[in-house]
C-alpha cells in the first residue's frame, strides 16, 4: 500500500503547477509552503499513513547576516563520531582546500570548499591548534560562521612519525605490486594520505 501511495503522490505532485524557485533552505521557516503542499497531497492519497518528515523539518533558520563584520569567526568542526569544536569563536582558520591553502577570516564570502589531506589550523589570538584532516568539506556562511566537516581528523601532536613512515612504505609497495586498477587506486589513497601526514610532520 505504501508503494501505491507513493506512486499516486508522485502523479499528484507532477500535476500541480511548477513552483517558483524557493529561497535557500536555511533561510526559511521549517514549515514552508512546499512542505504544506506535500503534506496535503500525501493526506489525499494515503490518509491513514502519517506523512514522512521532509529535510526542512530538521533544519533551523540560519542566523541573519550581520550589518557589520563581526570581530570573530564562529567555527563548528565535526567528525562522523564526535564534535571537535562547537560554536567556537576564533580569529582565523586555514584549511587544506583542494585548490590550495585557504584562509578564512570573519566576513569571508560564502563558499563551499572541498578539503584534501593536510593541516587544518585554528587561530585564536596567539594560540594555534593544528589538526591533520584526511578529507571533507568547508562551508562558509555569510554570517561569519564556518562549518567544517571532516571524515577523519587528529591533532598533529598525537601523530606517531614512525607509524607514518611505516604506512607510507607499505602503501608504496602495494601500489607497485597491485594487480588490478582497484587495488592500485586503494593503495594510492594510502600513499597520498601518508605523504600528506609526513609533510605535516616535517613542515
Amino acid at each position: 500500500m505504501l508503494r501505491q501511495a507513493s506512486r499516486m503522490l508522485g502523479r499528484s505532485i507532477r500535476q500541480q503547477p511548477r513552483m517558483m524557485a524557493r529561497a535557500f533552505a536555511t533561510d526559511v521557516p521549517a514549515t514552508s509552503t512546499a512542505d504544506e503542499n506535500f503534506i496535503e497531497a500525501w493526506k489525499k492519497v494515503a490518509p491513514i499513513i502519517d506523512p514522512p518528515n521532509t529535510p526542512s523539518a530538521f533544519m533551523k533558520p540560519r542566523p541573519p547576516t550581520p550589518s557589520t563584520i563581526p570581530s570573530k569567526l564562529t567555527v563548528n568542526f565535526v567528525l562522523p563520531y564526535s564534535s571537535e569544536l562547537s560554536a567556537k569563536e576564533v580569529d582565523m582558520v586555514i584549511a587544506p582546500a583542494t585548490t590550495g591553502q585557504m584562509g578564512v577570516l570573519p566576513g569571508h564570502v560564502p563558499t563551499i570548499a572541498e578539503m584534501k589531506p593536510g593541516i587544518l589550523s585554528v587561530h585564536e589570538g596567539t594560540e594555534v591548534t593544528k589538526y591533520f584532516v584526511s578529507s571533507g568539506f568547508l562551508f562558509i556562511h555569510a554570517n561569519s560562521v564556518a562549518d567544517i566537516v571532516a571524515i577523519e581528523a587528529v591533532p598533529i601532536d598525537q601523530i606517531d612519525p614512525a607509524a607514518v613512515q611505516k604506512g607510507l612504505a607499505e602503501f608504496t609497495q602495494k601500489v607497485n605490486s597491485a594487480s588490478t586498477d582497484l587495488e592500485k587506486a586503494e593503495a594510492q589513497i594510502g600513499v597520498d594520505v601518508h605523504s600528506a601526514l609526513n609533510a605535516a610532520l616535517t613542515a
